[in-house]
């Protein structure tokens, strides 16, 4: 069985900067990608970034492009979100997911197949 756990959410202050990292256990073969999603209450999950296992490809969603970024570990089964110059808006639930076959559609949350719990993340002054 996979599981998914993220680490590294926390407070920040604006225009400071944060990683967090998910990292797979269990039967993970069935991994073709993994990909970050973000959710405020009252809204859907939004897709934040994606990779790759076997080949690293990334894939950041456009409003974030140039704040955020993604990378994965293969061998550590871990992936990574970086990011920067963080703004009150992007205070949010961070969730890491797994998906089974790469789809243009990354950031649609219907093609993960497992989610990890969950990380906080808050900017604020």
């Amino acid at each position: 069985q996979l599981q998914l756990v993220e680490y590294g959410g926390g407070s920040v202050q604006p225009g400071e900067s944060l990683m967090l990292s998910c990292v797979a256990s269990g039967d993970t073969s069935a991994i073709n990608y993994m990909a970050w999603f973000r959710q405020t209450p009252g809204e859907e999950r939004e897709g934040v970034a994606a990779v790759t296992i076997t080949r690293g490809r990334r894939y950041v969603a456009d409003s974030l492009q140039g704040r955020f970024a993604v990378n994965r570990d293969k061998d550590k089964r871990t992936i990574y979100l970086h990011m920067y110059n963080l703004r009150p808006e992007d205070t949010a639930l961070y969730y890491c997911a797994a998906s089974a076959s790469f789809a243009a559609d990354w950031y649609v949350a219907s093609n993960a197949f497992a989610w990890g719990q969950g990380t906080q993340v808050t900017v604020s002054s």
